[in-house]
């Protein structure tokens, strides 16, 4: 069993009804699903934001991400803990886990040691439902596209053009590229489909960025599923399909709350990656948190230059929100890798490593100051570290103007984040954050993604393929110049290269295909190998996992 699997076990959770007093939530409004996790009822959620005032937003983000570890959400949930624990009404909204990496390679997105959202199985498993009702709902739009076609077209669809894939909650390299509708008349027109992992799905955005149920329901009608001959779109609505698919999503539009070990109030809700989506949890949840408490504690999905980038340029940008404070997390293991330091020999004292590795860390302290803020660095403690390398992170901050402050919440809560707490809160009443997009809305789409790639990976430029220019221009044509867009890339680099660690420059981004996700309001540029169905490791985790003798999950972390 994993220490935070037995951690998570040992604690004894309130009600879910207490935890729901706690946070200012009345019994009427809660649905519960089992003891400990509800989801909280949608006229709630608009008479809450209607009639009360909306706290500070803390936006918690990473450096870039290696295996050895870095604790973004475990630090977004000792962070939560710790300003309830000071005295101020706080609280925490995550994203939901995928099954792709619990059985995978990542692991669940829970937190970890006294730092955890819990009942830690159940919502890193199937909690709510939430993520089978999208893969439904994307995938009832896929059978009526295809029965559509099979019936008759009237639409004209193009069936060379179709733009909309299937969805699964599974890492399945088998399912990226398929041919399908064989055998025979009666199963319709075979042509090559392909299927995305859920949390890449369209819809799961759709879900993340609408406001209520009607601005759901005119999302998912804006999707394109294909083009017909002349280049025409044809959307969700022209199917019809949009009615069928909110109603599949009603209930998951909901919030859902849990509770950390602390009994901190959480709010865990939709869950797009960020190497390959928008990665952040839901702006229901996120609006909602605020007019519950004083602060909201949100995180951003792997390193800053892409969940904090897309938080602050898509998600920010078309809810209205704004970071009032950033913390960026790091660890002095990760440090040293990025300083060239192989994960097997992180035991071993190398304060020359954590400066050549600390480049990284800087790279994007430098990059959240480009949106008008000044971060605070948690440094995210594990048992093994050593005091000198820690003081090298210290002092490397210090020597930017930026704090840097050690952190023990995982293995001792609330306690160990106070310090952190205490500079955020002062970070929050200097009120010098100014957050500011780093593109304008009317710039052309490949300038917008020259200008990521140029400001925030450091890049030389772009190389963009000439069949994703084409794209780019008919898509302003069609009118959707005006959005902002979503790299798909891979988390590990700065660059499209995972192997290059640190702070690589002058790279160009290769962006071989972009898609237009007009319902949820972006577009999405592919760069580099990035899948937007991942596939399973050599040894995936899904080997350590069953039940034990008491018929209890084991083996996730």
């Amino acid at each position: 069993m994993s220490i935070d699997l037995d951690i998570a076990r040992q604690a004894k959770l309130a009600p879910i009804a207490t935890i729901a007093t706690r946070a200012g939530i009345p019994d009427e409004a809660l649905e519960p699903y089992g003891k400990y996790k509800a989801k909280i009822a949608l006229d709630f959620v608009a008479e809450t934001r209607a009639t009360r005032p909306a706290g500070k937003l803390v936006l918690v983000t990473g450096i870039s991400p290696t295996p050895a570890g870095e604790g973004k959400t475990t630090t977004t949930v000792g962070l939560g803990d710790a300003l309830n624990s000071l005295g101020h009404r706080a609280m925490i909204c995550l994203r939901e886990p995928s099954l792709g990496p619990c059985f995978g390679v990542k692991g669940g997105a829970a937190g970890g040691g006294h730092a955890q959202v819990v009942p830690m199985e159940d919502i890193n498993l199937h909690f709510t439902g939430d993520f089978h009702a999208i893969t439904s709902a994307h995938n009832l739009l896929a059978a009526m596209l295809d029965n559509h076609i099979y019936w008759g077209n009237a639409l004209g669809l193009d069936s060379r053009r179709i733009a909309f894939r299937r969805a699964l909650d599974m890492n399945d390299r088998a399912l990226r590229q398929i041919t399908q509708s064989l055998g025979g008349v009666r199963n319709g027109f075979p042509r090559e489909d392909g299927f995305d992992i859920t949390v890449a799905s369209e819809v799961m955005a759709i879900l993340c960025l609408a406001d209520d149920l009607a601005d759901l329901q005119a999302r998912l009608g804006r999707i394109i599923v294909g083009y017909t001959r002349d280049g025409a779109p044809v959307t969700a609505r022209d199917l019809k399909a949009e009615g069928a698919m909110a109603a599949l999503l009603r209930d998951a539009l909901a919030p859902n709350l849990v509770q950390t070990l602390a009994g901190s109030p959480a709010l865990v809700h939709g869950g797009p990656f960020a190497n390959i989506a928008h990665g952040c949890n839901s702006v229901m949840a996120t609006k909602l948190g605020l007019h519950l408490s004083d602060v909201v504690v949100t995180e951003a999905g792997f390193g800053a230059d892409l969940g904090a980038e897309k938080f602050i340029d898509i998600k920010c940008r078309i809810a209205g929100l704004a970071p009032d404070a950033v913390v960026i997390v790091a660890t002095v293991r990760a440090l040293k890798m990025h300083g060239g330091v192989a994960k097997s020999a992180l035991g071993k004292e190398d304060v020359a490593a954590v400066q050549r590795g600390v480049v990284n860390l800087a790279r994007h302290v430098e990059n959240i100051r480009k949106f008008g803020i000044t971060p605070v660095v948690a440094l995210n403690h594990f048992t093994a570290d050593i005091p000198a390398e820690q003081q090298a992170v210290i002092d490397a901050m210090a020597a930017m103007g930026t704090q840097a402050i050690l952190c023990r919440h995982w293995a001792d809560g609330a306690a160990g984040a106070q310090d952190l707490a205490r500079a955020v809160m002062a970070r929050i009443a200097s009120a010098e954050a100014r957050c500011t997009p780093l593109y304008p809305a009317e710039q052309p789409l490949a300038d917008k993604i020259n200008t990521i790639a140029r400001e925030i990976y450091r890049a030389s430029g772009i190389d963009l393929a000439p069949t994703a220019a084409e794209k780019l221009k008919r898509f302003e044509a069609q009118g959707f110049g005006a959005l902002p867009v979503c790299i798909a890339k891979t988390q590990y680099s700065f660059s499209a290269d995972p192997t290059a660690l640190g702070a690589p420059s002058g790279h160009t981004l290769p962006v071989r295909d972009v898609r237009l996700s007009a319902g949820a309001g972006f577009v999405v540029a592919i760069c580099g190998e990035v899948m937007t169905m991942p596939g399973l490791p050599r040894v995936p985790a899904a080997e350590t996992i069953g039940l034990d003798a008491e018929g209890r999950i084991d083996g996730l972390f």
